[in-house]
Protein backbone atom coordinates (compact mmCIF):
# COMPACT_ATOMS: atom_id res chain seq x y z
CA UNK A 1 0.00 0.00 0.00
CA UNK A 2 0.69 3.93 0.13
CA UNK A 3 2.09 5.22 3.01
CA UNK A 4 3.55 8.59 3.21
CA UNK A 5 6.09 9.00 5.94
CA UNK A 6 5.34 5.60 7.96
CA UNK A 7 5.53 1.82 7.33
CA UNK A 8 2.46 -0.17 8.54
CA UNK A 9 3.18 -2.94 10.84
CA UNK A 10 2.16 -5.16 8.83
CA UNK A 11 4.50 -4.35 6.13
CA UNK A 12 7.25 -4.04 8.93
CA UNK A 13 6.92 -7.57 10.11
CA UNK A 14 7.20 -8.45 6.40
CA UNK A 15 10.12 -6.88 6.02
CA UNK A 16 11.53 -7.97 9.16
CA UNK A 17 11.07 -11.65 8.29
CA UNK A 18 12.23 -11.22 4.49
CA UNK A 19 9.37 -12.20 2.78
CA UNK A 20 9.71 -10.00 -0.15
CA UNK A 21 11.97 -9.92 -3.09
CA UNK A 22 12.33 -6.36 -3.67
CA UNK A 23 10.60 -3.46 -2.38
CA UNK A 24 9.75 -0.90 -4.89
CA UNK A 25 9.19 2.98 -4.26
CA UNK A 26 6.92 4.85 -6.52
CA UNK A 27 6.40 8.42 -5.73
CA UNK A 28 2.83 10.01 -4.54
CA UNK A 29 2.17 11.89 -7.35
CA UNK A 30 2.74 9.41 -10.18
CA UNK A 31 0.87 7.11 -8.04
CA UNK A 32 -2.39 9.83 -7.88
CA UNK A 33 -1.86 9.92 -11.99
CA UNK A 34 -2.04 6.16 -12.29
CA UNK A 35 -4.50 6.19 -10.26
CA UNK A 36 -6.61 8.57 -12.96
CA UNK A 37 -5.29 6.91 -15.67
CA UNK A 38 -6.55 3.40 -14.56
CA UNK A 39 -10.50 5.02 -13.75
CA UNK A 40 -10.16 6.52 -17.15
CA UNK A 41 -8.74 4.00 -19.40
CA UNK A 42 -9.72 0.48 -17.59
CA UNK A 43 -12.88 0.98 -15.60
CA UNK A 44 -10.70 0.79 -12.00
CA UNK A 45 -11.98 2.94 -9.28
CA UNK A 46 -9.13 3.06 -6.76
CA UNK A 47 -7.21 4.61 -3.91
CA UNK A 48 -3.91 6.12 -4.02
CA UNK A 49 -2.93 2.86 -3.02
CA UNK A 50 -4.17 0.97 -5.74
CA UNK A 51 -2.48 3.40 -8.30
CA UNK A 52 0.72 2.76 -6.52
CA UNK A 53 0.34 -0.83 -6.39
CA UNK A 54 -0.02 -0.71 -10.51
CA UNK A 55 2.63 1.89 -10.83
CA UNK A 56 4.89 -0.20 -8.93
CA UNK A 57 4.06 -3.65 -10.95
CA UNK A 58 4.98 -1.67 -14.00
CA UNK A 59 8.14 -1.10 -12.97
CA UNK A 60 8.69 -4.44 -12.37
CA UNK A 61 7.13 -5.54 -15.47
CA UNK A 62 9.59 -3.05 -17.41
CA UNK A 63 12.85 -5.19 -15.78
CA UNK A 64 11.16 -8.56 -15.92
CA UNK A 65 12.58 -11.53 -18.44
CA UNK A 66 10.49 -11.95 -21.48
CA UNK A 67 7.08 -14.10 -20.02
CA UNK A 68 7.08 -13.37 -16.98
CA UNK A 69 3.60 -12.80 -15.33
CA UNK A 70 3.48 -10.18 -12.79
CA UNK A 71 0.26 -9.81 -10.50
CA UNK A 72 -1.16 -6.37 -8.70
CA UNK A 73 -4.21 -6.70 -6.33
CA UNK A 74 -6.08 -3.71 -6.30
CA UNK A 75 -8.48 -4.42 -3.33
CA UNK A 76 -9.02 -0.88 -3.13
CA UNK A 77 -11.49 1.93 -3.98
CA UNK A 78 -11.86 4.80 -4.36
CA UNK A 79 -14.98 6.48 -2.75
CA UNK A 80 -13.65 7.82 0.48
CA UNK A 81 -10.78 9.59 -2.05
CA UNK A 82 -13.62 11.83 -3.90
CA UNK A 83 -12.99 15.10 -1.73
CA UNK A 84 -9.14 14.57 -1.96
CA UNK A 85 -6.84 16.21 -4.31
CA UNK A 86 -6.75 12.79 -6.29
CA UNK A 87 -9.99 13.72 -7.25
CA UNK A 88 -9.72 17.60 -7.38
CA UNK A 89 -9.29 17.95 -11.22
CA UNK A 90 -12.88 16.61 -12.02
CA UNK A 91 -15.55 18.40 -11.92
CA UNK A 92 -18.62 17.52 -9.86
CA UNK A 93 -21.48 17.75 -13.19
CA UNK A 94 -20.77 15.66 -16.03
CA UNK A 95 -19.51 18.41 -19.34
CA UNK A 96 -21.56 17.87 -22.68
CA UNK A 97 -19.40 14.86 -23.72
CA UNK A 98 -19.66 13.45 -20.85
CA UNK A 99 -23.44 13.51 -20.68
CA UNK A 100 -24.20 12.61 -24.15
CA UNK A 101 -22.09 8.98 -23.31
CA UNK A 102 -24.22 8.97 -20.62
CA UNK A 103 -27.34 9.24 -22.65
CA UNK A 104 -26.37 6.60 -25.04
CA UNK A 105 -26.38 3.86 -22.33
CA UNK A 106 -29.44 1.79 -20.87
CA UNK A 107 -29.11 3.98 -17.53
CA UNK A 108 -29.27 7.18 -19.22
CA UNK A 109 -31.93 6.47 -21.55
Amino acid sequence: GWTPNFIPKVCEDGLSQKLHDEVVLVDGKESMETAIKLAQKEGIFCGVSGGATVLAALEVCRKAPKGTNVLAMVPDTAERYMSTPLFEAIEAEMNAEEKALFDSTPLGK
